[in-house]
């Protein structure tokens, strides 16, 4: 065989090379002791980790959370603008009570939500507040799932247990988010690090 044949050999099967390999796998990220996997599945779609951040407090950190899409986003439209599955994770640090994440969610949606659309929000975020409100106490290490299927919509799962029923709506999992990505969110470095920033 020449080496003229083989280069035309080879240029032909790289196209198929290319296919046979694996895709590069998204790094993991730890913090302080709390490990965000890189990739997941999540109702049969790959998700790959776009960034993780802590909320905090002067001095005190709450949870950390980490958020996962189907495709690298690094700003919150690219993060809206994506369909399919998407999952917020957060993993405790410190004890609260469940009702300051419901505090938490109106004060958040009340600022970055257009007030047009809250009204066709209001039913969908009281029975979401009873769900997170069915969790009582949140303790350290504790992780809530925050997830949005698509032919379902948002749910809560609580370390790896479903809670509730899925709240049907993208609007609804957008105002979720909107709380940590959006223009006034809960907290400005927990929103750098979900779009890919510094860990915090």
């Amino acid at each position: 065989m020449t080496s003229r044949a083989f280069s035309r050999r080879t240029l032909l099967c790289l196209p198929l090379l290319a296919l046979a390999w694996p895709a590069r796998a998204t790094r993991s990220i730890t913090t302080e002791g709390i490990t965000f996997v890189g990739d997941i599945t999540l109702a049969g779609t790959p998700l790959q980790l776009n960034g993780v951040g802590w909320r905090a407090v002067a001095w005190l950190r709450g949870y950390a959370a980490g958020l996962y899409l189907p495709r690298k986003a690094t700003t919150p439209a690219q993060v809206y603008e994506q369909r399919g599955a998407k999952r917020l994770r957060l993993v405790m640090a410190l004890g609260v009570d469940a009702e300051e994440f419901v505090k938490a969610f109106h004060k958040g949606v009340d600022r970055n939500t257009p007030p047009s659309e809250r009204p066709g929000l209001t039913e969908r975020m009281g029975r979401f507040d009873t769900i997170v409100r069915s969790l009582g106490k949140l303790r350290k290490n504790d992780i809530v799932d925050l997830d949005y299927l698509p032919d379902a919509g948002l749910l809560l799962t609580y370390n790896d247990k479903p809670r509730g029923e899925p709240i049907a709506g993208a609007d609804l999992y957008a105002a979720l988010l909107s709380c940590f990505l959006g223009d006034k969110p809960v907290d400005l470095e927990l929103k750098a690090g979900l779009l890919g920033g510094p860990v915090g």
